[in-house]
């Protein structure tokens, strides 16, 4: 009987497991033709138009150096995330391991690299938000803030690893398997309006002069949400769509010094700009799917974008005006994910971490791209 039994529960979860694997497939081909991958007429004249953009802009001449990580007695995964702090350490935010699982994920694990990219140790071991990685990134005060899409969960580190706050809350494992296993419920509402301080497949965040943090949410929400430097909840605007304050996942999210709020909008293959009540202020386009963004350092600022679709880097200046764009991770094998988090260093230094080859690379610009009237 016990053996009966045990063949049922396994011939149930193959069809689970199945059904999920062709949903998957298909939300990714939904997923491929938003980002203006398809063959739709839509997509199509959209690659014209950035295909045409790109013959008129001048190409940024660039380096690649693939940095050697190597962490000791273990592999590092897809390394989707990856930041610097003032010291010149490198935080990487990779896929791999086993950690506490959300919705059936346990990929994510942060690790430290000094500047010589000697492996420091890796923050927050076995921690309950490290569920599914997606970003990493550093403010001001060299807090490291973890960005978990599968936890639904922010974490912020003080310079010294200590956890000092928490955004967001995971769904518990326990009623996701008996949900939607045992009692067979299905997720009737694709892009559901998100509640107050809860994450629906969160993935980046930012921070204003003041230190308010803004959060680019997500897969699931479709918005851009605000709290306090202490975490208090202020406000969100954004629906699913590509109308105005419309998003079709909010990929990345950056800020500049006047206080704009940049938002990846990768499936409008659009950036939109807030100002820091979250009014909305400009639509910027041209850089094909921005999978993130970033901005320099410095008085004179510069927007970067970067497509992981097709491994390209776009450079901006502040009023949106396409500069140069640059043509990255060319013979790696793969074609697409090849960029997931980009970190700007400085106008001439861009740190990017993809999915497909489980690499992190410094591009350095040796130059072109259109005059910036200095």
């Amino acid at each position: 009987m016990k053996r009966i039994v045990g063949v049922l529960f396994f011939s149930v979860l193959a069809v689970v497991v199945i059904g999920e694997g062709m949903l998957t497939h298909s939300r990714f081909q939904a997923q491929a033709q938003g980002r203006g991958r398809g063959n739709n007429p839509e997509a199509e004249a959209a690659r014209a138009r950035q295909e045409a953009l790109e013959k008129s802009t001048p190409q940024l001449q660039i380096t690649e150096d693939v940095l050697h990580l190597v962490i000791p007695g273990h592999t590092i995964g897809e390394a989707v995330g990856v930041a610097k702090n003032s010291k010149g350490h490198l935080f990487v935010y990779s896929r791999t391991g086993a950690s506490g699982s959300a919705r059936g994920q346990v990929a994510a694990e942060l690790f430290e690299f000094d500047p010589q990219l000697k492996f420091v140790k890796q923050w927050g071991p076995d921690n309950y938000a490290a569920s599914f990685a997606h970003v990493v990134r550093v403010d001001k005060y060299d807090n490291v803030w973890m960005v978990d899409e599968g936890s639904g969960m922010i974490v912020k580190y003080d310079p010294n690893a200590y956890v000092t706050m928490v955004l967001g809350r995971k769904p518990e494992a326990i009623d996701f398997l008996e949900r939607y296993l045992e009692r067979g419920e299905k997720l009737e509402e694709r892009y559901p309006v998100g509640n107050a301080g809860s994450f629906n497949r969160e993935t980046d965040v930012t921070w204003d002069s003041q230190d308010n943090i803004y959060v680019s949410d997500g897969y699931g929400n479709s918005r851009l949400a605000k709290m306090r430097k202490d975490g208090t909840w202020v406000k969100a605007v954004g629906t699913h769509g590509s109308g105005p304050n419309q998003f079709s996942t909010p990929h990345g999210i950056t800020s500049d010094a006047q206080g704009n709020i940049y938002v990846a909008d990768r499936g409008n293959n659009r950036i939109q700009v807030y100002d820091t009540d979250l009014n909305f202020k400009k639509t910027i386009t041209g850089m094909g799917a921005p999978w993130s963004v970033c901005t320099t350092p410095g008085p004179r600022q510069y927007l970067y974008s970067g497509d992981g679709g097709n491994g390209k880097i776009y450079k901006f200046d502040m009023d949106g005006k396409l500069l140069g764009w640059a043509q990255t991770s060319l013979g790696h094998g793969q074609s697409t994910c090849l960029i997931h988090e980009i970190h700007c260093e400085s106008e001439a230094v861009i740190y990017k971490g993809d999915c497909s080859t489980w690499t992190v690379e410094k591009i350095t610009v040796k130059g072109g791209g259109a005059a910036t009237g200095r």
